[in-house]
C-alpha cells in the first residue's frame, strides 16, 4: 500500500473523519511505502491544520525509523521521470508530489493508496478512503 500525505494525516490526527479506517488499513497492510516528497508534504499540511509541529516531526521521524515503512528517497532521475510525467499529462493538475508517487507506484507494482485524493483514481490506483 503507497503512503500519501493524506492518508497519513487521516492516520496520525485522530479528529480526520478517515481516522479509523486509515488505522485499520495501516495495521492490515502487508507493505507500506511512501517517500521523502509525501514526508515534506506532511509537516506543512498539519501546521496549516493547526496540528502540533512537534508531533508532526516526531511521526515523521517514527515513519523514517520504522522498519515497517519503506521511505524511496527521489534522486535526480526519479523526479525527472515525475516531471516528465506531469509533462505528459497537461491536462492535470496532478502535483509533483502525485507524480513521483504515481511513478514510484507503477515501478513498485502498487495499486492501493491510503489517500482521500482522488488524482489516483484518475491514475487508475485504489483510493482506500473518501474525502
Amino acid at each position: 500500500m503507497f503512503l500519501d500525505t493524506s492518508g497519513l494525516l487521516c492516520y496520525h490526527h485522530r479528529d480526520e473523519p478517515q481516522h479509523r479506517d486509515a488505522v485499520v488499513l495501516f495495521e492490515n497492510a502487508v507493505r507500506r511505502i511512501t517517500h521523502n516528497y509525501v514526508l515534506a508534504e506532511f509537516i506543512p499540511l498539519c501546521h496549516v491544520r493547526g496540528l502540533d509541529r512537534g508531533k508532526a516531526i516526531a511521526f515523521v521521524r517514527d515513519l523514517l525509523e520504522s522498519d515497517m515503512v519503506q521511505v524511496v528517497w527521489v534522486d535526480r532521475e526519479l523526479h525527472r521521470a515525475a516531471v516528465n510525467f506531469l509533462d505528459n499529462r497537461p491536462d492535470k493538475t496532478y502535483s509533483l508530489c502525485d507524480a513521483v508517487s504515481f511513478v514510484i507506484m507503477r515501478l513498485q507494482g502498487v495499486q492501493e493508496a491510503l489517500t482521500t485524493d482522488r488524482h489516483f483514481e484518475q491514475e487508475g490506483f485504489a483510493r482506500l478512503l473518501s474525502s
